[in-house]
């Protein structure tokens, strides 16, 4: 812990942010200090920020990767706007995250690479630590680089497994500054690294070289203090929104008693919840890495058929390729859930930037009337019961469902309850029962309109389902045109009255007000946050923030009717505005949009407010 000489200064909140060029581990290290943060009961929220090149040139701005993270003493929704502290590995790092820090703000840098080399590679004509650029802001210049060498010299480690591992004396810094104690970290150097004893040992001598660098140099003259957050008792842990949508799905079907079964194809930034449910075979889970898209929806409407959970897991680009399949699973009427973790598009795009740009997709993106249950996640710990909420509706229903997240989500975490999967809901889903004499495949229960679940094998229940139009009732391949339509309305009819069975919606804030801000999805954080504050300073403002998109709860008109004026923000191009306007005409929307592959700020937003409410 601190020594004596450095004196102790209590905080409410704080905001670090790691930056450092693709190899310098800038990840991990924001990772390992959210351990640290959950381990001492801090709330938090974090943003990773990272190139989509695998291979950026070292050295340049292009090759920059981020992470931040916010953290409290009291309820954190956002990861911050600017950052207090900066920790920059390089040149370039400073460079490009110079507009993320706040002036008078805590800068710490590497400075064995400030060299020539390194401030050309960056685009720097002259030292910004020596020409005046940095006054203003608190400087620590550190030989990082120097010192982690210094502290493994014993091991007699090669020069580039020596460099790797400097992150941690920047992270044992700031653990120090933090009052945080390094145990956390070294337990999982011996776990991460178990076969590997040299490797352990080196990250632990350069983590401690680091945190008594920051004591014995007293390099800020005192130590900060984040108090524990008031959190309610239990298990608690750090997770990401792929994590915990992995998790959310295996307690989905513990809860519905059925095999859980994933078809999935990698890729960015969805890739990791096949990763995480592939470790979960003990727990019945079959996850299946297909060749490609198509292959990957399809072998989850297999297992849809044969009696399973199915998911299957894409991002923006993979979600067009899986539309005519989403047709398939519409026409059978077959349970199936599709993650689309959203990512800056359109084509390739922004692979590793977050955007709220796929809901028209999810929306209409098929051919012919094939409407799904949509619902969007809001925090990364919300991916949990979005996913347990998506399987729920889906195999209750007999229909497909799209669960929206994004690359914020996904990657960022935060603090994270672990519920007790036996106080969960149940899930019902509709199974027929052997040799029943009634059994028709398209026979609906008059209330949901869903049709049974025959499970092949079940004695008696032989039938045939397909991408052909079905005979009501009976499942025949039909071309009557009759037929057709009265199927096209009762599938469309079933979604609709999903809105039975999802919760209205809610507003926080006042019931009317002068301004109420709508949003939707991933932003619930910030604009919780600007809001927040807003009503705190006295403004008349409320906050509708939607979950469930498809169907809308059934009082959306009658709130968005009792406010004079209606914002609705979005990372887009005003997407969720043009599906309100399709449903209610009758409404003034105003929108503000971002499309940057970054989040909103708090402080942007509440400008936009401001200047609506003063119009």
């Amino acid at each position: 812990m601190a020594s004596n000489n450095n004196k102790v200064v209590e905080l409410e909140q704080v905001v670090v942010r790691f930056a450092g060029d693709s190899g310098d581990g800038m990840q991990l290290t924001g990772s390992l200090f959210s351990d640290s943060t959950a381990f001492a009961g801090n709330d938090f929220a974090t943003f990773p920020d990272y190139p989509a090149e695998i291979r950026a040139p070292q050295g340049t701005v292009s090759g920059v990767s981020g992470f931040q993270i916010h953290f409290g003493r009291k309820s954190v929704y956002t990861s911050g706007d600017l950052a207090d502290v900066l920790v920059a590995m390089n040149p370039a790092s400073l460079k490009a995250n110079m507009r993320w820090i706040k002036k008078q703000g805590l800068i710490i840098i590497d400075s064995d690479n400030f060299s020539d080399k390194w401030l050309e590679k960056a685009g720097y004509t002259s030292d910004p630590t020596t020409d005046g650029s940095l006054d203003g802001y608190r400087v620590i210049r550190t030989p990082v680089s120097s010192l982690t060498k210094e502290a493994v010299k014993h091991l007699n480690l090669d020069i580039k497994t020596t460099l790797k591992t400097k992150n941690m004396f920047a992270l044992g810094m700031v653990m120090f500054m933090f009052s945080r104690e390094p145990n956390v970290i070294n337990e999982y150097f011996e776990k991460k690294f178990a076969s590997n004893p040299l490797v352990v040992e080196a990250n632990k001598a350069v983590l401690a070289a680091g945190y008594n660098y920051a004591d014995t140099m007293e390099i800020v003259g005192y130590v900060y203090k984040v108090n524990p957050a008031p959190l309610d008792k239990g298990k608690y842990r750090n997770i990401t929104g792929n994590v915990a949508t992995a998790w959310g799905f295996i307690a989905a079907a513990d809860r519905a008693k059925r095999p859980l079964f994933l078809g999935s194809y990698p890729i960015t930034p969805a890739t990791e919840i096949l990763q995480e449910l592939s470790y979960h075979k003990s727990l019945g889970v079959k996850a299946f890495q297909a060749e490609d898209e198509i292959a990957g929806i399809v072998s989850a409407i297999g297992a849809s058929f044969t009696g399973s959970l199915a998911i299957t897991t894409t991002s923006g680009p993979g979600l067009s390729l899986k539309s005519e399949a989403i047709g398939l699973a519409v026409m059978t009427e077959l349970p199936l859930v599709i993650v689309d973790v959203q990512r800056g598009g359109p084509s390739t795009g922004l692979p590793t930037k977050s955007e709220q740009s796929d809901l028209l997709q999810a929306l209409y993106g098929r051919n012919g009337e094939a409407p799904v249950i949509i619902l969007a996640a809001q925090s990364p710990s919300d991916c949990f019961y979005s996913a347990f909420e998506a399987a729920k509706l889906s195999l209750e229903h007999m229909t497909p469902a799209i669960l929206l997240t994004d690359g914020s989500l996904a990657n960022g975490s935060e603090v994270f309850k672990i519920p007790a999967v036996a106080e969960l809901p149940e899930i019902h889903p509709p199974l027929a029962e052997a040799n029943d004499p009634e059994y028709k495949p398209y026979r609906r229960d008059p209330v949901k309109l869903n049709r049974k679940w025959a499970i092949p094998g079940t004695p008696g229940l032989r039938h045939r389902v397909g991408g052909l139009e079905k005979e009501d009732v009976s499942g025949n391949v039909s071309h009557d045109p009759l037929n057709h339509q009265k199927m096209i309305l009762l599938r469309e009819e079933k979604v609709m009255r999903v809105a039975n069975y999802i919760p209205e919606q809610s507003v926080f804030g006042p019931e009317s007000a002068e301004l109420l801000v709508v949003s939707w999805g991933g932003t619930y954080g910030v604009m919780r946050t600007v809001v927040e504050q807003m009503q705190e300073a006295g403004h008349f403002i409320a906050l509708a923030h939607f979950k469930y998109i498809m169907p809308l709860p059934k009082n959306t008109e009658e709130v968005l009717g009792r406010y004079k004026k209606i914002i609705v923000c979005e990372i887009n191009n005003g997407q969720f505005v043009k599906y309100l306007k399709i449903n209610y005409p009758q409404f003034k929307y105003h929108q503000y949009n971002k499309i940057q592959g970054l989040p909103f700020l708090v402080a942007e937003l509440r400008e936009q407010f401001e200047k609506l409410l003063n119009a």
